[in-house]
């Protein structure tokens, strides 16, 4: 049976799509995105008239409507790509059962469709509290496209190579070694080991046959790795090894003891700048937004009132405590309404 939560919730489902914010993001991007809507098929504006026969809607390639009619209520179409749309404002707890909700998504659309129709009916378009809320909306969305244009254009070309450029500064090439190992129990064990290898034994071969590590079955082959990827005593007796030799003791660990053989020593290589875009764009966002809100204070008269007594002016100084100097602690960067 459909439980009252979910019906509450798919209920309201739809009044939070306009509040949701579009931050330095596309819309793949968004929270909760499943799949992108087709395109619904344009439609002619109340004063065309249609001529001839009716105009087909778009087909893929298969002959199938590119965006299907699931529903009708009084003649108005809703389109799948309204369904995913409406799927996209849900919780995702509720998301991630829409396979098993779908009978009671598409109710809910077409209950959703027959109260706003009615609504419309009674003039609610233009009741107070409906405008009032319209308004609302209306602010938050400005404040985000005007947002997302800023970062759009001020993430240019050249602020992306600085800060590419200034990212390999920060992250200089390091040492990185490719190694194997084999981890045993004990340290008889590993040393009875490093007596085969001294005597010319194959280490991967000696790693499958008697690692209790992960890697056995690569003949005890581990990512290439930097000092700090590793424990502090792996680490150390690795990075003191070269290329070519394998542990003269074993090395102890929490997780046992270890034979090392450092088959490789190299520096690291940079991520390419394409590799980074992602990263980049999303630091130069925060960048772009900061700079504009600091732009924004400096051109307007701010005053922030909370905290101050009723009988304290707007503009006036709280009285200084007499115990230290008068001074006034400058507000919080953000303690402003955005």
């Amino acid at each position: 049976m459909f439980s009252k939560f979910f019906a509450a919730v798919l209920l309201l489902g739809g009044t939070a799509m306009a509040a949701q914010p579009v931050f330095a993001q596309s819309e793949a991007e968004q929270p909760g995105a499943q799949v992108e809507p087709a395109p619904a098929e344009e439609t002619m504006s109340e004063g065309e008239a249609m001529s001839g026969e009716e105009t087909a809607p778009a087909a893929d390639a298969d002959g199938a409507p590119a965006d299907p009619v699931i529903a009708r209520v009084d003649g108005e179409d809703i389109l799948q790509s309204d369904l995913v749309a409406f799927i996209q404002t849900l919780p995702p707890q509720i998301q991630g059962q829409v396979g098993f909700l779908m009978p009671q998504l598409v109710e809910q659309m077409v209950n959703n469709a027959l109260v706003t129709s009615a609504g419309r009916k009674a003039d609610m378009a233009a009741d107070p509290e409906v405008m009032a809320r319209l308004a609302q909306f209306e602010d938050i969305i400005i404040r985000q496209v005007f947002l997302q244009r800023t970062i759009d254009a001020r993430t240019t070309p050249e602020r992306l190579d600085s800060a590419y450029q200034a990212y390999l500064e920060e992250n200089p090439p390091e040492p990185e070694l490719v190694a194997r190992h084999i981890l045993v129990e004990t340290e008889d064990a590993a040393k009875a080991l490093i007596v085969e290898l001294d005597g010319g034994a194959d280490f991967a071969t000696l790693a499958e046959e008697n690692s209790i590590g992960p890697s056995k079955a690569n003949g005890g082959e581990l990512p290439p790795f930097v000092a700090g990827d590793m424990v502090p005593e792996f680490s150390e007796a690795a990075f003191a090894m070269e290329a070519g030799n394998h542990s003269a003791a074993p090395v102890q660990t929490q997780f046992g003891f270890h034979i090392i053989k450092v088959e490789e020593r190299r520096m690291t290589e940079p991520p390419s700048q394409d590799a980074l875009e992602a990263q980049l764009r999303e630091q130069l966002a925060q960048d772009v937004v900061q700079d504009l809100y600091a732009e924004l204070r400096e051109r307007a008269e701010v005053e922030v009132l909370l905290g101050r007594t009723a009988e304290e002016e707007p503009g006036e100084q709280p009285a200084a405590s007499e115990s230290g100097p008068e001074e006034q602690a400058e507000p919080e960067a953000g303690s402003t309404n955005q």
